[in-house]
């Protein structure tokens, strides 16, 4: 009889927990999303957040967008009188103080100019300089101008200290983060989600980065279509808890002479690429996933993967004109990606 007792007890506490769990889930707020996009740092930051309590979801995507351009007024080249713009005066003429933000991320920059082979540069400046140039006038720089222009590029020639204090060693160098700026500014927008115990978000820059936190309500992951620059969709991707990069090399072209040039400068070479070619590459952080799709777009499908694949949770995709793919051994694995040709199907 007492274990027939017990038998009965325990039937009637799993009842009872089971209805319990049952009035919980029904008494739970249910999560609703909030959209919203702003141009910051020269495109549009889109931001959906996921929240029980719409007022202070806005409250909390407010106080996101303020943060970010917050960030925009620091990294900016556009404004003379930002830190960036101030310190790029100086060069060549002694050490600049600079906020703790800029001194980050421009401590984070070096640390990925050692990883990449010298690939990813935030001090490419003279080189973009002098290739804008080009563009406008349809007139390409001759060797001496390119090896010139050089001289000036290189993050050895950045020197930091520990009391904030950057100095650019040569004169005529200028630092540029929008490779990684973006990217930089996400990783610390997630940061205050997560502080405030916020687990469902997406933050797109521009569709090119993106944190992608958590999941929508009742959806597995949040459902990303990834185009080329001209608007060909390249797949459909789902992300959870990730954050994603996509490059592409040609996006913003010039030709002369029938050869075409696009935007992204091997700063070894002091070249612009010609190749047709988009990068995604998936990383623990937005600003590492940024640094690291420059990267492969340059090393191209056999260095750039290598380098990937050292790399712990680190995944990336590059695809050609022509439809050609290359990919991490842990791309699929990772994330779940659906090429053109397979989800049109559907």
């Amino acid at each position: 009889m007492i274990a027939g007792c017990r038998l009965r007890l325990t039937d009637w506490q799993s009842q009872l927990l089971s209805s319990l769990l049952l009035l919980s889930s029904l008494i739970r707020p249910a999560l609703g999303c909030l959209s919203d996009g702003r141009y910051v740092m020269g495109t549009v930051l889109e931001i959906t957040l996921c929240v029980s309590d719409p007022g202070a979801g806005q409250r909390t995507m407010d106080a996101l967008f303020t943060a970010a351009t917050r960030l925009d007024a620091l990294f900016t080249t556009f404004s003379p009188d930002s830190p960036v713009s101030r310190l790029n005066a100086r060069a060549g003429r002694g050490a600049e103080a600079v906020p703790p933000e800029v001194a980050d991320i421009l401590l984070l920059s070096l640390s990925y100019w050692q990883l990449t082979d010298r690939t990813f540069d935030v001090t490419v400046g003279p080189l973009m300089a002098m290739w804008r140039q080009a563009a406008a006038t349809h007139i390409l720089p001759s060797p001496a101008i390119v090896q010139q222009a050089r001289s000036r590029v290189g993050s050895e020639k950045v020197k930091l200290s520990h009391d904030e204090r950057v100095t650019l060693t040569r004169p005529g160098m200028t630092i540029d983060l929008g490779g990684i700026g973006k990217g930089y500014a996400l990783d610390r927008l997630t940061h205050l989600l997560k502080a405030q115990g916020l687990s469902h978000a997406l933050l797109d820059f521009g569709q090119s980065s993106i944190w992608a936190l958590g999941t929508p309500p009742d959806v597995k992951g949040w459902r990303l279509l990834i185009r080329q620059p001209k608007g060909e969709t390249v797949g459909l991707m789902t992300l959870q808890d990730q954050a994603l990069s996509v490059s592409g090399s040609l996006g913003q072209s010039f030709e002369v002479n029938g050869a075409r040039y696009g935007h992204v400068i091997d700063p070894r070479s002091g070249e612009p690429l010609q190749r047709d070619l988009l990068a995604c590459v998936i990383a623990p952080s937005a600003a590492q996933a940024e640094a690291l799709s420059k990267a492969l777009l340059i090393l191209g499908e056999d260095e750039g993967l290598a380098l990937l694949q050292r790399l712990p949770e680190v995944e990336g995709l590059l695809v050609e004109a022509n439809g050609q793919r290359w990919m991490t051994p842990g791309w699929a694995q990772t994330i779940t990606f659906a090429p053109r040709e397979e989800f049109q199907k559907e």
